[in-house]
């Protein structure tokens, strides 16, 4: 026998007789691969067993106290050890004791003394099949293992694509309600600057405009979940932004609700659309409070996460310095099969007229699309705890814009209005020509590009970013500003995805009012590019 060949043995002999290790050790001790423990005492062999690990027990059938018999039920008992094999020794060659002793479990059973060749045999035998019993069963674990993996993987896969088959939908559909919007609320706007209106109209138009303004906030969740808004992300220093949401987050969870924050100090900055980011935690309170009915605990932490660091919800080690912002309440909670679907757009578990389902889904999207990781984690009757992790910036903070409403306000310049949608086109001309603008207007950048190469000058090209036809409107702006350096350019769009944007932000010098834009916006930013005097950048 060539014993390299054969995995080692680790013999266990339990015999109240120390002759036996004598006896059966003399031969095994010089056979490579075989190691042998003796003891004589079988009230102890589960754990003589694991100590030892051993691949084969050697017992004794008559001893004091506990005999052969117990101490194959001993280790058939044991977890840990039901596997090893156990050869069961005795001077007895008994037709009735051998049943006795495999029906209990014995592999083997040898009349004393055996032949030494033959007891080596069986003792490498059943060791053999013992190791290899084991590593069947290690294998099996691990593909068990593997196969869970690769479900959860798949799983996670397809949640990925079905969340991007939504975000390509309803940022689609996005598109197309923010141009009848502006449609609507256009025509609205005209007809109230252009007056005769008796008050009981006046107050019906104001609705309707109201109306309007919450469809564009509807829109602007659902472009927000499918990344196709355009950020403006600026370097911002959190701690201070996340300290004064104080005010704003008790307003919105009223007064039976308790706010608490943790901010860590030194927080990194990030850069981050401070506005999305604002309505994200805004969103998130107001789930919060709907989830505690209105009393409870809501929790803001802030904290810095190293590279390496641990990122939330099985993402994986960070490769780079994050900031985790934690929004947490003591609220009811949800099941698995809802946490699962909490991002979908539209997913809500509150009664009808009670929620859109578009909160948890436009923090989703925006945090995406800001280069960063959301995470939820909840526990029904304990609380749901979302985690957000935004890149660390290197960047000195950006002071924060203050926001003013301006007057309505007109000029008498030139302004070539590009848009193929007809009715948007047309109202946008009636708003910019009641504010006292000379107006052309064209179907397509094609023709829009015909006349700025015929001699039109124009002071301001206002255009739509998608629009069909063989010239698109940032050729079209490059146009204009090759042929005339002083005149502005403002673009506007439902979205403007893969056209404007570059990884979800504005270049530097690029101007682009959203749509659906009120007549008050349009030329406040209109007068304030004129005002400028200073060409603007195409993208």
């Amino acid at each position: 026998m060539n014993d390299m060949t054969v995995p080692p043995c680790s013999v266990l002999l339990i015999d109240d007789e120390a002759m036996a290790e004598d006896l059966i050790g003399y031969h095994l001790s010089r056979q490579q691969g075989i190691r042998l423990r003796y003891h004589d005492r079988a009230d102890d062999a589960v754990a003589l067993c694991q100590q030892t690990e051993a691949t084969v027990v050697l017992v004794d059938l008559r001893m004091p106290g506990a005999d052969g018999f117990d101490v194959i039920g001993m280790l058939r008992a044991a977890p840990e050890t039901e596997q090893v094999p156990i050869i069961l020794l005795s001077s007895e060659d008994d037709a009735d004791i051998k049943a006795r002793a495999f029906a209990l479990g014995a592999n083997d059973y040898l009349v004393k003394w055996p032949d030494a060749r033959e007891l080596e045999a069986r003792i490498r035998y059943h060791s053999a099949a013992y190791q290899a019993r084991r590593q069947r069963d290690a294998a099996f674990l691990e593909l068990r293992q593997r196969e869970e993996e690769l479900r959860a993987s798949q799983a996670a896969l397809h949640q990925s694509q079905k969340m991007e088959a939504i975000g390509q939908l309803t940022g689609g559909v996005a598109h197309d309600f923010n141009n009848v919007l502006q449609i609507i609320g256009g025509n609205l706007q005209l007809v109230k600057m252009m007056g005769g209106v008796n008050p009981q109209g006046m107050t019906r138009i104001d609705n309707a405009l109201a109306g309007v303004e919450r469809g564009a906030r509807l829109a602007q969740h659902l472009l927000a979940f499918a990344r196709r808004q355009p950020l403006q992300s600026t370097v911002v220093a959190l701690e201070p932004v996340l300290a004064n949401m104080d005010d704003m987050l008790r307003r919105v969870l009223g007064p039976r609700a308790l706010v608490v924050a943790d901010i860590a100090p030194q927080l990194w900055n990030t850069e981050v659309d401070i506005g999305q980011l604002n309505n994200a935690i805004l969103n998130l309170a107001i789930n919060a409070r709907d989830a505690m009915n209105g009393e409870g605990t809501l929790t803001i932490r802030a904290r810095n996460l190293p590279a390496g660091s641990p990122l939330p919800d099985h993402h994986g080690d960070s490769g780079a310095d994050y900031v985790l912002i934690e929004i947490a309440d003591t609220g009811q909670g949800m099941p698995e099969e809802v946490r699962l679907r909490a991002f979908e757009p539209f997913f809500t578990t509150k009664p009808t007229g009670q929620g859109t389902g578009l909160g948890l889904s436009m923090a989703y999207g925006f945090v995406k699309q800001s280069g960063g990781e959301i995470a939820l984690q909840s526990t029904p009757g304990a609380g749901t705890c979302v985690q957000i992790c935004l890149r660390r910036s290197l960047g000195k903070p950006t002071a924060l814009p203050t926001t003013t409403t301006q007057p309505l306000s007109g000029g008498a310049e030139t302004i070539l209005v590009v848009e193929d949608e007809e009715a948007v086109r047309d109202a946008t001309v009636g708003l910019l020509a009641a504010l006292g603008y000379n107006v052309l207007s064209s179907a397509d950048a094609e023709q829009a590009a015909r006349l700025i190469e015929e001699g039109a000058h124009i002071d301001l090209l206002f255009s739509d970013v998608i629009m069909p036809g063989k010239v698109s409107s940032l050729e079209l702006s490059r146009l204009v500003q090759r042929k005339l350096p002083k005149a502005q350019v403002l673009f506007t769009s439902g979205y403007a995805e893969g056209v404007l944007a570059h990884d979800g932000k504005l270049p530097p010098g690029v101007h682009l009012l959203h749509k659906p834009y009120t007549a008050e916006v349009l030329s406040a930013r209109i007068r304030h590019l004129l005002r400028r005097g200073v060409p603007a950048t195409a993208a």
